[in-house]
């Protein structure tokens, strides 16, 4: 065997390593419950007792209708994001009685917008290094504790991925070099994969797209490659509702908190009223203890306990674009390290396609926050300095943006202080909000709030936090091989347009894509696709069957169309118009699972075309190519 191909076949080796080859303890769920001690695996057992199926909606509801003033929840937390519903399942498994309110959808906001990374942050240690700031480097140090976790705790929703740092001029070799080396020795224990250097001829063998030569005219000289954490955000989101809801935690989606309630006496928040935004009925729910979890809008919830309370949240948009596979190779990311204008832009492979951030602007708070031209064509200008085909805007497939709560202390001193780590305050009426931060680190936040709660409301857990080491809901029998089941044992049964129903193979794509999305329950997925004739793709070119809409609405709260195209499955973010044109059939199924009338299927549509404007592909965006005309 000759050198060259010697060393193609121990590159293709690390490269496969960084992705699942030598990832046994990321992906293998042995090794998460292995780690389970004492109380977490009692809690794991109840899980399994119940079959890992969630209470329905209605007895949700009833539960938290159930309360009252002598007899109300332990904790109470609005906002169904990751740490919301973090902080849900945290304080469930201590052993505490606990309800969740979220007026839109788990994830509904930023959770579900995300670059899609779950890292340590390479930047911070750049800025702790060059600024000698301690606290930097701590964030570090637990970001990569907590990225290990979650790694652990939801094998099929993450994954470990190389990223490739371009260098154009010979000292960015040795400098880029000794700042990775730097972040797996901050890692210890927990780092994924060392990083290395790899020469200009191994880089474009692996990143074959990677441009040889940089704007100024300097060729490449090689690349660095270091590895984090990937994700798929708004799952992870829901599987951490759903655990909550096996730990004994009552969650409601599309419930709102419109007024908090407070003691007539010492002046306390003890509950709220919720409305229904499904029926538009409202009831009340008490609680000890009520947590504001709601991200960019906790300073509306802290409004309601105190109409004077000063802002703490400084909204930052970040946009994200959707191009197509050939942007990128399956198994590598790009990072772009510093844009003309000094940013930061990621280019990384996801479900099958790229995804490229992100931008980082002040901006308005609104439920659907908008991409605007300028900061999709900042991100497509960036990358096209790195790349050596044609970066076009008729490639974009879906575009959006993510409101990132930076927060500040509103008690400090120095207002100026804006951070990235997060935030716990509590106000005179024992309202505790917990704001900032990254998903990275939701699981930290979720028990810092969780501690806030208990030192507030006087309240008794059975039990410390036990999160650290507690696998989610599909973690449980998850194997990679695990697709192989699926595509040898199960068959998808698919209606034709005349309505007869016809076999078809379970292919190796749509068994991966049903593994990597519900883990140890895709089997519950197959067999509805199996028995029920729903074994058809919902969109051509992507793996998502009809048979998971039927599952989501049953077993995952999926209550909405856009629930399922953005959140439950992912084509609002991948391919915009792929969801408009699976659009008619989701609304078909989850129609015949809650029972919809004409006009709740009517306005499904609505609703869910409106949502998907605000997704800018190339379809429906302003912006003049040449051949589509400015709107």
């Amino acid at each position: 065997m000759g050198r060259s191909q010697t060393g193609r076949l121990a590159l293709r080796a690390a490269v496969m390593a960084a992705t699942g080859g030598g990832m046994s303890l990321a992906y293998n769920s042995s090794s998460i419950f292995g780690k389970e001690r004492g109380d977490a695996v009692s809690v794991r057992h109840k899980m399994e007792a119940a079959g890992w199926k969630v209470p329905d909606r209605a007895s949700q509801e009833a539960a938290l209708k159930g309360t009252s003033r002598t007899n109300p929840l332990d904790m109470l937390v609005i906002g169904g994001g990751a740490t919301g519903c973090g902080a849900a399942l945290d304080a469930a498994t201590r052993g505490l009685r606990v309800g969740l309110v979220e007026r839109e959808d788990f994830a509904a906001g930023t959770s579900s917008r995300s670059t899609k990374l779950v890292h340590g942050g390479v930047r911070y240690l750049e800025k702790a290094v060059f600024q000698l700031d301690y606290g930097q480097l701590k964030l570090v140090f637990h970001a990569l504790e907590e990225r290990a976790n979650i790694l652990e705790n939801a094998p099929h929703l993450c994954n470990p991925l190389p990223t490739m740092t371009p260098c154009y001029e010979w000292w960015q070799i040795p400098y880029y070099w000794a700042g990775f080396k730097l972040y797996d020795l901050v890692a210890g224990r927990h780092m994924l994969h060392i990083s290395r250097f790899f020469s200009a001829r191994e880089s474009l063998e692996v990143f074959p797209t990677l441009s040889k030569g940089n704007p100024e005219g300097k060729s490449l000289k090689g690349t660095l490659v270091y590895y984090d954490g990937q994700m798929n955000d708004s799952r992870l989101n829901v599987a951490l509702a759903c655990t909550a809801s096996l730990a004994g935690a009552s969650v409601l989606n599309h419930a709102e908190a419109i007024t908090l309630y407070k003691d007539e006496v010492t002046g306390k928040v003890i509950g709220a009223r919720i409305r229904n935004n499904l029926t538009g009925k409202e009831f009340d729910v008490y609680a000890k203890v009520v947590v504001n979890a709601a991200g960019p809008f906790c300073d509306e919830v802290r409004k309601l306990s105190d109409e004077k309370a000063l802002s703490m949240i400084a909204p930052s948009s970040g946009v994200h674009i959707v191009l197509p596979d050939y942007y990128s190779p399956e198994a590598m990311g790009l990072i772009v390290p510093k844009t003309k204008d000094g940013r930061v832009v990621f280019m990384l492979p996801w479900m099958g396609r790229t995804v490229a951030g992100t931008t980082d602007s002040v901006t308005p708070i609104t439920m659907l926050p908008e991409p605007h031209e300028e900061e999709i064509q900042f991100i497509l200008d960036a990358i096209s300095d790195y790349l050596c085909i044609k970066v076009r805007r008729t490639d974009v497939l879906s575009a959006w943006s993510g409101i990132r709560p930076l927060a500040s202390d509103p008690t400090a001193k120095d207002t100026a202080s804006i951070s990235r780590d997060h935030v716990v305050v509590t106000d005179d009426h024992g309202l505790v909000t917990i704001t900032g931060g990254k998903w990275t680190t939701y699981r930290s936040m979720a028990e810092d709030a969780v501690d806030a709660a208990i030192q507030v409301g006087k309240l008794q857990p059975q039990r410390g936090c036990v999160t650290e080491h507690l696998a989610l809901i599909g973690a449980d029998g998850f194997d990679p091989s695990y697709f192989t089941i699926l595509t040898q044992q199960y068959v998808r049964m698919k209606r034709t347009h005349g309505g007869k129903i016809v076999p078809g193979a379970f292919d190796t794509a749509a068994a991966k894509h049903l593994v990597h999305s519900y883990g140890g329950m895709a089997q519950r997925v197959a067999l509805i696709a199996q028995m029920e004739g729903l074994g058809k793709r919902l969109a051509h070119g992507y793996p998502v069957l009809e048979a998971e809409v039927a599952y989501c609405a049953r077993y995952e709260y999926c209550e909405s169309a856009v629930d399922f195209i953005a959140r439950r499955c992912r084509l609002a973010f991948l391919d915009t118009d792929a969801a408009g044109r699976a659009l008619p059939r989701v609304i078909e199924i989850l129609a015949a699972e809650h029972k919809w009338d004409k006009w709740r299927k009517k306005q499904e549509v609505q609703l869910a075309k409106a949502f998907l404007e605000t997704f800018k592909s190339s379809h429906n965006a302003q912006f003049d190519d040449g051949k589509h005309k400015v709107k």
